[in-house]
């Protein structure tokens, strides 16, 4: 007898899903997941179903892996939590060391929080107060359209994605925004205008500028929106030459979703300021981390009476289990050379891409690394009504072929974990070959 109909009734009456209008969910059958291995979802039915989002991508090595899990439980007969307000434990040590030997050079001091929008905040608080403790009253952001940083309110004010961000415009903190380095009728162009107009709000603002804060590589949220091979150089060179600070949000981007294991590595850039979340603990538990320069730790360094401490803190952060999570996904990177067998995968991906360029009804196709997106259209310069949800649709009939995919708007997003065989992904993007005229013709 089917046990999601009882589940999804009790879901339906108490669980308020993010990101979700839930008049219309009540009236979906959705899967309700009650287990996982590598890259498959079993729901309460026994249907299995590909995970082509790596669960909000955030996972890495795939689900149930027995290193990750065998270390979660070594550190279950330790301690489950004990606090980092004047403590500390063995597993947020290490993986503070391990976190400055792999991150791009400079980066020697590691804030733990518990989300990605959390360590993109600190970020922030850290650029602001570093600069007041310094003597500057630099209280301006430079931030990118199309950004998306996180749903905490000082991230939000970095962001500037209206649909997500617009209504809360009133409790947010102005910034300056550059235009969107991509388009897809000329990706070069809008990439040289984003840096005309970064480099002019620079120069007039001289001085007053806490920050440029960047999404490297590619713009997850705002549809997989990939920037040109040394854009991020670029960027960094204008920091350098208005002698401001380059806050680097990989919370997305990072432990290897675009190939590297930071996505700042393509073009050779440290910035002052690394914002990590979602793989870190390859989406076991929820973790992030903000690591910093020297130069921004000693602004913080006086003794206590001056009150230059940073005054900012989570209950869970640097949680053991999730540091022993992170730890163990840090050791499969290396045991299983995950990095050395990304470009095999990558370029399977990028065929499977490129197979839609030209279809009818697709707008865009794009990707860096093992991040994706199928944009559709109704007709060539002309999107499907609002009304329509397209990209919903098509995930919907991508479910019911045992694929889970989300959409950006009309833009269908595929996000593997990075352990996701080529068999597997083959198989995600035959159903999304099947799904997308199926969905236009319903």
């Amino acid at each position: 007898m089917a046990r999601s109909p009882a589940l999804r009734r009790r879901a339906i009456a108490r669980v308020w899903q993010p990101f979700t209008q839930m008049q219309d969910w009540e009236t979906e059958e959705f899967p309700v997941v009650v287990s996982a291995r590598g890259t498959t979802l079993t729901d309460a039915d026994g249907r299995r179903y590909i995970d082509g989002n790596a669960s909000l991508w955030c996972n890495v090595h795939g689900h149930r892996h027995p290193a990750i899990a065998g270390a979660l439980k070594r550190q279950l007969g330790r301690a489950a939590h004990t606090t980092l307000l004047g403590l500390c434990h063995p597993g947020a040590i290490e993986l503070a060391e391990r976190l400055v030997e792999i991150a791009p050079p400079g980066l020697n001091h590691v804030f733990f929080s518990d989300s990605g929008s959390e360590a993109l905040e600190v970020a922030l608080k850290m650029a602001f107060q570093h600069w007041r403790q310094r003597g500057e009253e630099r209280d301006t952001f430079v931030t990118f359209g199309g950004a998306y940083h996180g749903d905490t309110l000082g991230a939000v004010s970095a962001g500037a994605i209206s649909l997500f961000h617009g209504l809360f415009r009133p409790l947010l903190f102005p910034t300056v925004q550059v235009p969107c380095p991509y388009s897809p009728r000329d990706p070069g162009g809008a990439a040289r205008r984003s840096l005309a107009s970064l480099e002019k709000a620079l120069r007039t603002r001289r001085g007053r500028v806490a920050a440029v804060v960047i999404e490297p590589v590619v713009q997850g949220a705002a549809g997989i929106l990939p920037q040109p091979p040394g854009f991020v150089a670029a960027v960094r060179e204008l920091c350098n030459g208005a002698g401001t600070l380059l806050i680097a949000d990989e919370v997305a981007v990072g432990f290897g979703r675009t190939g590297r294991m930071f996505a700042c590595e393509h073009d050779g850039v440290a910035p002052d300021l690394l914002a990590l979340g979602k793989g870190i603990t390859s989406g076991y538990l929820p973790l992030s981390a903000t690591l910093a320069t020297d130069r921004i730790y000693e602004a913080f360094l006086a003794p206590w009476h001056r009150m230059r401490q940073f005054f900012h803190g989570h209950t869970f952060a640097g949680n053991p289990l999730a540091c022993a999570a992170a730890l163990a996904s840090l050791d499969v990177f290396r045991r299983e050379r995950t990095l050395d067998r990304l470009p095999a995968k990558i370029a399977r991906f990028e065929d499977r891409l490129a197979r839609f360029r030209g279809r009818p009804h697709v707008a865009d196709v794009r990707s860096r690394g093992l991040m994706g997106a199928v944009e559709v259209e109704a007709r060539p310069g002309r999107p499907f009504p609002a009304a329509r949800r397209m990209g919903h649709r098509i995930i919907l009939e991508c479910r019911r072929r045992g694929v889970v995919l989300r959409p950006l708007g009309d833009a269908v997003v595929l996000m593997p974990a990075l352990s996701m065989d080529l068999r597997t992904m083959d198989r995600m993007f035959d159903v999304l070959e099947e799904s997308l005229p199926a969905a236009v013709r319903s």
